[in-house]
């Protein structure tokens, strides 16, 4: 299992706690945003998760920019249309 997904079971996991907490029956479960306070820590662990998924994103595009060279190849060329239609004479 990578870190990634033990990551996010583990917040899985706090969220179902934190929604069954006795006196928050009836209630939607808080978030956290401009009516909630987030910790410092919870900021930080939300950037990590926020770096990971873009950094894996990253590498998910360019092993399929490799594997499939077509797509790349009609991606450069839809490129090109585009800055040749929009080009000032």
């Amino acid at each position: 299992m990578s870190d990634v997904t033990a990551g996010r079971r583990a917040a899985d996991g706090r969220r179902a706690q934190a929604a069954g907490r006795a006196g928050d029956e009836g209630r939607a479960p808080s978030r956290p945003g401009p009516q909630g306070e987030i910790s410092p820590e919870e900021v930080r662990e939300h950037l990590r998760r926020r770096a990971v998924f873009l950094r894996e994103l990253a590498e998910a595009r360019e092993l399929r920019r490799r594997v499939t060279p077509h797509r790349s190849r009609r991606a450069r060329i839809h490129a090109a249309l585009r800055r040749r239609t929009f080009r000032i004479n």
